[in-house]
């Protein structure tokens, strides 16, 4: 797999669990943001919190400086701040465009270069695929609060219970072909 290649199902890869974060705040009311199931958890806030912190941190200056900055302040990422929804949408959206803009300036030579996190060593792609295991977790998190406190009737996003024979059947009736599997749900969301 070439770089570019790796880069561009990365890319798709993190837009997709970057959306289901979207598709999450779409059906939340503004008090789901801040219920944790227990004191031990998080709320979705703290996950946005937490989500941009590591974003900045990590994204900024990407190939030349330490992933853990010095003007990172984790532990209070982790703390119930007085922000607005929109205030935190805004941080989800600021972190996602550090993490963007880095992405889309790397190239072929990048890839087996050493960055450092905390001073471990990674490669440019060891670095990239720790982050794409570190946030779909987290959106995760937020897809599965999101739910929970839904007061609504709770918008699938992905296959519905009870769909799947369905499903299935719609895609072994098509012919095979190599896609990637982030390319059907942005036809939908473009609406082609």
């Amino acid at each position: 797999m070439s770089l570019e290649n790796y880069l561009d199902s990365v890319k798709k890869q993190f837009l997709y669990y970057k959306n289901l974060g979207d598709q999450t705040f779409k059906q939340l009311k503004e008090e789901a943001y801040y219920k944790q199931p227990n004191a031990d958890s998080n709320s979705i806030a703290v996950i946005i919190q937490h989500l941009h912190g590591n974003m900045l941190s990590r994204w900024t200056d990407f190939l030349t400086t330490d992933g853990e900055k010095e003007w990172r302040q984790r532990d209070t990422e982790f703390e119930n701040q007085t922000l607005t929804p929109a205030q935190l949408l805004e941080m989800w959206e600021n972190g996602w465009a550090c993490l963007f803009s880095a992405l889309n300036q790397l190239t072929d030579q990048d890839l087996e270069k050493i960055i450092y996190i905390r001073n471990q060593g990674h490669t440019v792609m060891e670095a990239i695929n720790r982050q794409l295991a570190h946030y779909p977790y987290h959106v995760g998190q937020i897809v599965f609060l999101g739910k929970m406190y839904s007061t609504q009737s709770w918008e699938s996003l992905s296959i519905p219970k009870g769909n799947s024979g369905a499903y299935n059947a719609a895609k072994f009736s098509q012919e095979k072909s190599k896609q990637h599997f982030t390319d059907e749900y942005v036809k939908k969301k473009d609406g082609k």
